[in-house]
């Protein structure tokens, strides 16, 4: 991700602007995306995102939103239900992230954003199967894993 031309930030968001906890995708902040062909909300956090996005523009999928959650502790609880409350045709919510199920922001999520955000009761998760290592050990079978969770997201 170091030389990414997906991974930058505008030089005003560190002079003008302040931490954001709960980021949404460019679209939607300046008024080119439509909010209510949102279906489906894939919830994540970290480089996955990237990923996720660059699926979602070849694909062309205007059903799908995307939320990254920048801060896991405490969870920004408020600014996410306001977030979550844009998107008034969603129906689907899912938890993506790249870390085994039993590691990464889901054990603790898992519990927790049903409880604090009733929308979310049911919300699904999709990572690898819980492991004791944080992965493989193999890049063939990162690879596989990885191309499996994204097809699982948009599927």
């Amino acid at each position: 991700m170091l030389r990414s031309k997906a991974v930058v930030s505008d030089i005003r968001d560190f002079t003008e602007q302040k931490f954001r906890s709960v980021l949404e995708e460019h679209t939607y902040t300046d008024g080119t995306g439509d909010r209510s062909k949102v279906k489906r909300v894939l919830l994540t956090s970290g480089k996955i995102y990237y990923e996720l996005a660059a699926r979602k523009t070849k694909e062309e999928r205007d059903d799908v939103a995307i939320i990254r959650i920048e801060q896991l502790a405490p969870l920004p609880k408020r600014r996410l239900a306001a977030t979550l409350d844009e998107y008034p045709n969603a129906t689907e919510y899912r938890w993506v992230q790249e870390e085994p199920a039993n590691q990464g922001a889901w054990p603790t999520f898992g519990l927790t954003l049903p409880e604090v955000l009733p929308k979310l009761v049911g919300i699904k998760r999709i990572s690898r199967r819980a492991m004791s290592a944080p992965s493989s050990g193999s890049s063939k079978v990162h690879a596989v894993e990885q191309q499996e969770l994204i097809d699982e997201a948009f599927s």
